[in-house]
């Protein structure tokens, strides 16, 4: 199906002129025009100014306007909800109160009695109201994340038709992906906004359905090793060695021999993995994972090292499940049975003999291989689905033998290679075998040289997964994650990355973060630690309003920051039976990650000098990061201040750097103070008794020299106390500065002034002083000429 075909059917009508004028932009681009005019520069600026300017800013101004209702749209729906939520809070404190004997917790109650009791029948009406709000909400997010991706598709694929017919010259490729970085218009930025959503909807339904209490014990029934959160990231390849070494300094590597599943007792290079992800000609298991679609499947073949050395094959199947979790089903298959399992030739009948003839082996085992075996084969022939595409890269595993609660694989050297037969002129693979010969015959490896362009895809980035089990919390995971070292990449694929590159002219969508592959992911530190303080502000504040409505201390989703809502259910029961194999041999995941989100931080100290004056002026380079840091935050009910932090408890331990740093700037102060009492003493040596001038600014100088002398001590001792107290303030101090640059420039200009001043009145004295004796002249020559003139 052509793209405008597909562009015009998925049309939401109330938003029908939002959408890019695809057709517009082929007739600028003359796609079928057949004249011999000629495209020239004013072409490509008409084309690329619609494009760029018009169209796309068009979709991102809407795309945020619509996005910025919605969240007010679901706060309005929040504070409706509230005085519900206030009742049975209030309720609730009176009543633990009077079974513990304690004081009632004034937290709510008082906020309770401050508002109108709302009697049965509003509550019944607002919450059907509510509902109604959240069933319209709920749709328009649906919509709106169709909207950004099927406009995003139609900017990917207007610029590949440029480049492809009107490319010689002027590729327009990387130009429109910096202007999608700049102007995202596709992006997953909604699961905040599902998430408020999700926390309403279980408040309005448990509240209808006269289960409150219920409501407001949300996300507590997950306890602790139940489940696994992932976390996927890019890294730039400048930083992986020092990715590797934060790893390494709290996780061994992993080494295994891929033949036998057991850790290797020598040294070892990192195993190389091959995986073939199936699909039909439609690509439609590749839609499917890009749109979301509910309990959408991918199918795969996967094995370490070499095909030549025989390693086990793994067929696996994963399908998404509600609420984001996936299950899995898989089994090891021989290579020479491959093509006719595929086929529907051979059913795995050797394997289930070999097993029931054990004995030993467990019925219900055998059973689930069965099951797993019948359904794969069922799912290829249903969905005629066939090798298309080849992913091989290098894994360095990190991970405590033996212990799986954090478990981090990074991943190098990443191939994406075609292994699909649907052009039968050129096919990639032959048709009638499962796999492409001439790279495992020939035993090909990175960089593979041997294929043919168009055939291959070297991925730019390195991958990093994080898989955390259970709800604990570790420092050293935040700090990486928080850091510029990596780029979080949620939902990302191997399998959906491959296709939408190699197969570009077959798909008409695309994932969100295919312009963000090839820019720059190399982040400044300070740049990376002001996004991240925003992201948690941010994130905070949802937190707080999803917490609001459940009398929690902080909301789910803070409680569950390393665990989202979405893989709170128990794991896959294929990984529940694979349970006893070697950690090693854990499923190579491809599923989307959850994204944590830490959202306690502690806000900085006031700053001193002319901040606490000018609050909108600092010298600091971090002035963005301490005005939102510094904003007042509201505790939740029944939290108070802790008075003494623990970051301040404890020895003082300060590096020998800083105290150095701080003494440096001390004689820094003291150089100034010398060179300034220098000047002036030569200066008023120099000067002479008559030369008051000079003496006065010399005077002035040795003030200034003192002061600097004063204040260099002063800033030393006071840093010197700030040091000791562990205190979070700006350290930054420019009065000093300031004073003295300032008493420099006015002595300088009142040196220029008496000088001037001098050099005026003494050339008027001289004046003064000659006028008696010319006049005296003047005269008597006046009288000679009277005296000539009566003779």
């Amino acid at each position: 199906m052509k793209f405008g075909t597909t562009l015009r059917r998925s049309v939401y009508p109330p938003w029908r002129d939002q959408y890019i004028d695809y057709d517009k932009l082929k007739k600028l681009l003359r796609e079928s025009d057949d004249d011999d005019k000629p495209w020239t520069a004013d072409d490509v600026t008409e084309f690329t100014e619609e494009l760029a300017n018009v169209q796309l800013e068009k979709v991102y101004n809407f795309k945020k306007e619509t996005a910025k209702k919605l969240r007010e749209r679901t706060t309005a729906c929040e504070k409706k909800l509230e005085p519900l939520a206030i009742g049975i809070k209030a309720e609730e404190s009176n009543g633990k109160g009077k079974i513990d004997g304690d004081s009632e917790d004034p937290s709510y109650a008082d906020v309770a009695a401050e508002k109108p009791e709302v009697g049965a029948g509003d509550k019944e009406r607002i919450l059907r109201e509510v509902r109604a709000e959240l069933d319209e909400i709920t749709k328009e997010v649906k919509e709106l994340e169709t909207y950004s991706r099927i406009n995003y598709t139609a900017v990917i694929k207007a610029t590949k038709k440029h480049d492809k017919l009107r490319g010689r010259s002027y590729r327009l490729r990387p130009f429109i992906n910096a202007r999608l970085t700049e102007k995202p218009i596709y992006t997953e930025d909604h699961s905040p906004l599902v998430y408020r959503l999700s926390a309403m909807y279980s408040f309005v339904r448990q509240s209808l359905e006269g289960k409150p209490k219920e409501a407001l014990s949300f996300a507590e029934s997950t306890t602790e090793g139940e489940g696994s959160t992932s976390y996927k990231f890019w890294v730039h390849k400048d930083n992986l060695l020092e990715v590797k070494t934060v790893i390494l300094r709290r996780l061994p590597v992993l080494v295994y021999n891929p033949q036998t599943s057991q850790i290797a007792e020598g040294s070892q290079r990192d195993p190389t993995i091959t995986s073939i992800y199936f699909d039909n000609p439609d690509f439609s298991l590749y839609t499917d994972k890009v749109t979301h679609v509910p309990n959408a499947r991918s199918l795969r073949l996967r094995w370490y090292g070499q095909l030549a050395e025989n390693p086990n094959i793994f067929f696996e199947k994963k399908e998404m499940v509600e609420g984001g979790a996936s299950q899995e089903k898989r089994f090891t298959i021989k290579d020479k049975y491959i093509q006719p399992f595929i086929e529907g030739k051979y059913h795995m009948e050797k394997s289930i003999q070999k097993m029931e003839a054990r004995g030993n082996q467990d019925q219900q085992e055998v059973a689930a291989f069965k099951k797993a075996t019948d359904d794969i084969q069922r799912f290829i022939k249903e969905r005629d689905l066939q090798p298309v595409l080849r992913a091989n890269y290098t894994r360095t595993a990190f991970q405590i033998p033996g212990d799986n609660r954090v478990r981090v694989s990074l991943d190098t050297n990443l191939a994406l290679i075609r292994e699909d037969a649907l052009d039968q002129d050129r096919p990639c693979r032959e048709s009638d075998d499962w796999h492409r010969r001439d790279v495992d015959d020939r035993q090909m490896e990175y960089p593979f040289k041997g294929l043919r362009k168009g055939e291959l895809y070297d991925f730019p980035h390195a991958l990093l997964e994080i898989k955390v089990k259970g709800m604990k919390k570790y420092e050293w995971i935040e700090d990486l994650i928080n850091s510029h070292l990596v780029k979080e990449a949620p939902r990302f694929s191997k399998f959906v990355q491959g296709v939408a590159k190699l197969f570009e002219d077959q798909v008409n969508t695309f994932p969100f973060w295919m312009s963000e592959v090839e820019t720059d992911i190399k982040r400044e530190p300070a740049k990376a630690f002001e996004e991240e303080q925003q992201r948690k502000q941010k994130a905070a504040e949802d937190d707080f309003a999803v917490g609001s409505l459940f009398g929690t201390r902080a909301s789910p989703s803070y409680r569950a920051s390393y665990m989202s809502p979405a893989q709170h259910s128990p794991l896959a029961a294929a990984q529940d039976n694979d349970k006893n194999t070697k950690t090693v041999e854990e499923a190579d995941s491809d599923s989307e990650g959850a994204q944590a989100a830490v959202t306690d931080a502690s806000p900085f100290a006031r700053s001193t000098g002319l901040g606490s004056l000018f609050p909108s002026f600092s010298t600091s380079k971090y002035a963005r990061r301490k005005k939102e840091t510094q904003r007042k935050v509201q505790l939740p009910p029944g939290i108070r201040h802790p008075g003494v932090w623990i970051k301040d408890q404890g020895p003082v331990k300060v590096e020998a750097k800083v105290w150095l740093a701080n003494q440096r700037t001390f004689i820094k102060w003291q150089h100034v103070s010398v060179l300034l009492a220098s000047l002036s003493l030569g200066l008023y040596n120099a000067a002479g008794e008559n030369n008051v001038i000079a003496r006065t600014l010399a005077v002035v100088y040795t003030l200034v020299a003192v002061f600097s002398l004063a204040w260099g001590y002063g800033v030393y001792m006071w840093r010197n106390r700030l040091i000791r107290e562990r205190s979070g303030k700006d350290f930054d101090s420019i009065v000093g500065p300031l004073v003295v640059c300032v008493g420099l420039v006015v002595a300088l200009c009142l040196n220029f002034g008496f000088k001037y001043h001098a050099i005026v009145t003494e050339r008027e004295e001289q004046q003064n002083a000659t006028m008696p004796a010319v006049a005296a002249q003047a005269t008597a020559l006046l009288q000679e000429h009277i005296e000539l003139l009566r003779t």
